[in-house]
């Protein structure tokens, strides 16, 4: 089976390429299980639940963020209006699962394809040059010890190329894939690991690449030359769709294969 996992989604300039090309890359490569990080979606902090509705329309099965997924405060209602064993789309967008207990949502999502194949999607958030959270190490040990699916994708949202690269060696074998994603630059490592679990250290936002990381350049220059603060705003130059295209074995979850993906307009 193939799976797509598209990387964050900054501001109106990524939901836009990504609007442009989802749908015929989807059909084009037969995915039968697409999730999307939508970290950075609502004007590159933070994600409201109108813009979580935009991506589940585009065909998104399950729905990833990270450490700005409390920036829009409406978002925790949206997150809390259905049970834990719901399948509705609320329930299918997660929020690192590494988070202090009690936090509205969830870090894991278990489901079915339309084809039939249960798979398992999983958010984890770094702790290295991040605000604190639980260990990410073990609470991947603590959530596959009750997934029973063996198509497995994991987003793990974290700022240290060794902590992602860490990871990827802690699961290889356990689960279909590692992702990385939180930095907005794709990274060029995506491999096969021994184990049958396929890595890439960041698969890079989908958003505009003429800016810093996803930020108009004038206003972070600005914060690097002067030291002075200023409001950060999404830039919208050259904006490019970045993802990463698996192929696994649906009975036993091992990759056969992974695609670096960089579309634009």
């Amino acid at each position: 089976m193939n799976i797509l996992f598209v990387g964050d989604i900054f501001g109106s300039a990524g939901r836009r390429i990504v609007r442009e090309h989802i749908g015929h890359f989807r059909a084009a490569h037969k995915v039968e299980l697409l999730v999307v990080n939508v970290e950075n979606a609502a004007g590159g902090f933070g994600v409201t639940p109108q813009i979580c509705e935009e991506v589940f329309n585009l065909g998104a099965d399950v729905l990833t963020t990270g450490n700005h997924i409390w920036d829009k405060r409406e978002l925790c209602d949206y997150l809390n209006s259905v049970p834990a064993d719901s399948h509705d789309r609320p329930r299918r967008v997660l929020r690192p699962a590494n988070f202090q207990p009690n936090l509205p949502g969830h870090g894991v999502y278990e489901g079915t394809t339309t084809n039939g194949i249960p798979y398992a999607v999983l958010n984890l958030q770094g702790r290295v040059f991040m605000s604190n959270t639980n260990d990410p190490f073990h609470a991947a040990n603590d959530l596959l010890a009750n997934i029973k699916a063996k198509v497995i994708l994991l987003d793990f949202h974290a700022e240290a190329t060794s902590e992602k690269v860490a990871m990827g060696w802690h699961l290889d074998g356990r689960v279909t894939a590692v992702l990385g994603t939180h930095t907005h630059i794709p990274t060029a490592d995506e491999r096969i690991l021994p184990g049958g679990t396929a890595y890439q250290t960041d698969v890079g936002m989908s958003g505009p690449y003429d800016s810093v990381i996803g930020v108009e350049r004038d206003l972070v220059l600005h914060r690097f030359l002067t030291g002075m603060p200023g409001k950060f705003e999404a830039a919208k130059g050259n904006p490019k769709m970045c993802a990463a295209l698996v192929t696994c074995d649906e009975t036993t979850g091992r990759a056969s294969a992974i695609q670096r993906i960089m579309l634009g307009e």
